[in-house]
């Protein structure tokens, strides 16, 4: 313990992956699709990219990664850091047109993309003026994996410093154009072990199902980070398939599930289901977006381990918030603040009022894994960080026990003649409905009320449900100015690639 008491605070997680190849070298650390490296072969790898990123210029500039899920990017990740570079992770589905902005605002050194992105990021890269561009697999494609048995490798020197920049995240864009957050190497480290107060790992003996997207927030710290911090084996999921996630917590003695609440709803929705042995899940960690408490609840009653719901943001590190591994976790809420963490409660109309426990407003944080600010905005920069604190723009409460609730977005709520519904209060409603698979709330434009609710349903095709029932359950548990003016059942709901459901497209299709 160090650090007001911390679990092990690290420099950098380039020290944190040093440390795991030196003290268990031969464990298998990483597994995608049948492909494995052990803690030795993983340093080695990254060793050798981050001296080939040194000689390309990148030190001290920014490398971006246009990567999917594979041992790739886990390389990629700890090598850009181990180079001194700044990191911006990129999703490799963006379009030219996401892509081109993003890149000219980062204007990186180095862009790392997949073959799949070859014909949208080599385009931009001749345009933008870009030094270099490396491609991973397919045709003329390469791999990272290529120093696995390099035993004369070593890490360049020095280690980066924890005030150095570490990487630059940029925002999901859902209000506006995306934002990059600049985050620093020991504030990155810090929140590891922030998070590891909370939820504990079994050191060298968690194996670790990684669902969620590597090139976001969430999946970096609670499957890259968290698994390198404790020296476990992590299992890479190139995409959501039930089947091989089932597959690989029953052949693997998988301890650890990382997903986003779509994740837990498909796996008990597959046949498969019902006929896996799960007994060796200890804990499953929901991040990205609302966990159901109905989700939960099925999920813990049928798999027999706990689903923990979190909370974080690009700005901050990302962890601020989780329901501990020992002690008591509430359903719908995302926990106590981690150490060294202050989270509050701010009035909607006056910022600096702090309100009670139970009271509704914007939840504010402060702390030393926050964001140094947004890269080429300081207007932004200082709409949000004021006084230390970070202003979230997400709404919600603190019961009287420290809990966090998180009732929406500021963008999400929805105004009908004067007063404020929540839409996350709707969908929990329409969850408890033994029909509904799947529920999305939003608001629509009304020429009399201002606006007016929304509902977007998937049934289950066992249980068929009609809209008029639904609306009629409804009725029974919600005020009349919350309810749906129509509920839509549709096949199934737009989702990002973190597993949110995608409400912007849902407002656009109406």
């Amino acid at each position: 313990m160090n650090r007001d008491g911390l679990p092990h605070v690290f420099p950098t997680v380039v020290h944190m992956l040093d440390d795991a190849a030196a003290k268990a070298p031969d464990r298998t650390a990483l597994v995608c699709e049948g492909e494995r490296l052990s803690y030795a072969e993983y340093l080695r790898c990254v060793a050798g990219f981050a001296h080939e990123l040194v000689d390309a210029g990148a030190a001290g500039e920014r490398v971006a990664i246009v990567l999917g899920n594979s041992l790739d990017i886990a390389i990629a990740n700890f090598a850009v850091h181990a180079a001194g570079a700044q990191l911006v992770p990129l999703n490799p589905i963006y379009t030219a047109h996401e892509l081109d902005v993003l890149l000219a605002d980062a204007a990186p050194r180095v862009v790392i993309y997949d073959s799949g992105s070859r014909d949208v990021v080599c385009g931009l890269i001749g345009r933008l003026g870009i030094g270099q561009g490396i491609m991973i697999g397919g045709d003329g494609g390469r791999r990272l994996t290529a120093w696995r048995a390099d035993k004369g490798i070593s890490l360049p020197q020095p280690l980066p410093a924890a005030d150095d920049l570490a990487t630059l995240q940029y925002t999901g864009g859902t209000t506006g154009r995306s934002k990059g957050a600049n985050l620093l190497h020991g504030r990155v480290a810090l929140n590891v072990s922030q998070r590891e107060a909370l939820l504990p790992t079994d050191k060298d003996g968690e194996r670790i199902v990684c669902v969620a997207p590597l090139f976001h927030v969430y999946g970096v710290a609670m499957c890259l980070h968290l698994a390198v911090y404790c020296r476990a084996t992590l299992f890479i999921q190139r995409g959501f398939k039930p089947e091989a996630v089932l597959a690989a917590v029953q052949g693997e003695q998988a301890t650890i599930i990382v997903g986003a609440p779509p994740v837990y709803i498909g796996l008990m929705a597959h046949e498969q289901f019902p006929k896996t042995d799960l007994s060796s899940l200890r804990v499953c960690f929901s991040g990205a977006s609302a966990l159901p408490e109905e989700v939960l609840r099925k999920w813990e009653k049928s798999a027999g381990c706990p689903i923990l719901e979190g909370f974080g943001q690009s700005e901050s590190g990302p962890v601020l918030a989780f329901n501990p591994m020992h002690g008591v976790s509430k359903p719908r809420s995302v926990g106590i603040a981690t150490p060294l963490t202050d989270i509050e409660i701010v009035d909607l109309a006056d910022s600096e009022r702090v309100l009670g426990p139970g009271e509704i407003g914007e939840i504010r944080v402060r702390g030393p894994q926050l964001m140094v600010g947004y890269r080429n905005m300081p207007g932004e920069t200082a709409a949000v960080l004021r006084n230390g604190w970070l202003y979230t723009g997400d709404i919600g409460e603190i019961d009287s026990d420290g809990y966090l609730f998180i009732r929406d977005r500021k963008k999400d709520m929805v105004n009908v003649g004067g007063y404020n519904v929540y839409p996350r209060e709707v969908e929990e409603v329409l969850y408890q409905h033994p029909g509904v698979l799947e529920a999305a709330v939003v608001g629509a434009a009304d020429s009399f009320r201002g606006e007016v609710v929304k509902a977007f349903v998937v049934v289950r095709p066992d249980q068929p449900t009609s809209p008029e029932s639904l609306l009629q359950y409804c009725s029974e548990r919600l005020a009349k100015y919350k309810l749906p003016v129509s509920i839509v059942v549709v096949a199934s709901l737009p989702k990002t690639t973190v597993g949110k459901i995608d409400k912007k497209r849902l407002r656009s299709d109406q």
